[in-house]
């Protein structure tokens, strides 16, 4: 099945063409970090303006690199949500005129779940039940897939998602936009133990995140300490660079011990790590060691496939198709999708094995 994918959910105006759900044919990404760069974030207005103007000529592009024609397509794959509603439409709108015009099945798919189909490209099948951590700019949550299409949320961020905190942090001292990756940058260069954080517990015993707490610790941190922050892209200070560091590494104990924790309660097989943050290098490095304490295998999607891209789109798509799934024409884009649907308690029978422990 040959499946065009097209993503455009917050600033990335992607589209890509996949055959049966793990062979990449075209994936085309516009950015509009540069855009939005000065602007320290997001600004959704521009955002939406942005997709209007490539979705055309990337999905133009996707087909001229994968070969083949629009009569070629068995099936299009669209985000339909959570994210920007400006953003959502124009991608949604777009591929309901091509299905329409194609007479084409198509499918709304939900971006969350697309992050968790990111590594079926690169990795071994994915055996079930699964555990998922998918943290990036806007989420950071850990589902428990039970078989596929199957989720259950076990653990969800109360305030600032992971990347979120990254980059709000890296305002805070200068640094630029998009955060994660400059702050990995500097973390190299700095001692993740210079500043003590302490990683966020919560009061009623939930495996959830809280990042926002750290945020403001950091803050709190600078002002007292007096870490002057960078001005002008001049050259970040050693001080600078351990709190980079210790910032880091207290973000990726909260994920990575979390993870592992939901992990020895629900006897997972496989373990998953995607999203946008899944490309930051100690977070993967940390992660292997866990997971092989654990005994279980952890899949990342590569750098490329981690942040927003059509091609994971489209492997989720795929499944829903090949189910006989479609949507209708009347399908519209949902900010607050959720990705869950299941109750945790039917499915406890069907779990077995040995309690992990680290």
């Amino acid at each position: 099945m040959l499946v065009l994918g097209i993503e455009t959910s917050c600033d990335e105006t992607a589209a890509a063409l996949v055959r049966d759900g793990r062979e990449i044919l075209s994936s085309v990404i516009s950015s509009q970090v540069p855009i939005h760069k000065r602007f320290g974030g997001v600004v959704p207005e521009l955002a939406s303006r942005e997709h209007l103007d490539k979705i055309v000529p990337v999905v133009n592009e996707a087909f001229e690199r994968a070969g083949v024609t629009t009569r070629d397509v068995d099936g299009i794959a669209v985000t339909v949500g959570p994210g920007l509603v400006g953003s959502l439409l124009v991608g949604v709108s777009y591929a309901k005129a091509m299905a329409y015009a194609l007479k084409k099945p198509f499918v709304g798919v939900n971006h969350i779940e697309g992050h968790i189909y990111s590594v079926a490209f690169e990795n071994p099948p994915i055996e079930y039940p699964a555990e998922a951590l998918i943290v990036s700019g806007g989420h950071t949550n850990i589902f428990f897939i039970p078989e596929p299409g199957k989720y259950k949320v076990l653990s969800r961020t109360r305030d600032d998602a992971a990347g979120e905190a990254f980059d709000k942090v890296a305002k805070l001292l200068g640094l630029g936009y998009p955060g994660g990756p400059i702050i990995e940058r500097l973390a190299r260069e700095g001692n993740p133990h210079a500043v003590p954080f302490s990683l966020p517990r919560m009061g009623d015993g939930l495996p959830d995140f809280s990042f926002s707490g750290l945020k403001t610790a950091v803050t709190k941190y600078v002002r007292e300490s007096g870490v002057t922050p960078v001005e002008n892209g001049g050259e970040p200070s050693q001080a600078i660079k351990d709190l980079a560091a210790s910032f880091q590494h207290t973000v990726v104990q909260s994920l990575v011990k979390t993870m592992a924790r939901v992990a020895e309660e629900n006897y997972p097989k496989t373990l998953i790590i995607a999203g946008g943050v899944a490309c930051n290098g100690k977070l993967r490095e940390v992660a292997k060691e866990t997971a092989g304490r654990l005994g279980l295998p952890v899949y990342f999607p590569s750098p490329h496939l981690s942040t927003d891209n059509a091609a994971m789109i489209a492997a989720a798509g795929t499944v829903k198709l090949e189910a006989g799934q479609h949507d209708a024409l009347d399908l519209n884009a949902d900010v607050t999708l959720r990705l869950q649907n299941m109750d945790l308690a039917e499915e406890a029978a069907k779990r077995a094995g040995v309690r992990y422990r680290l």
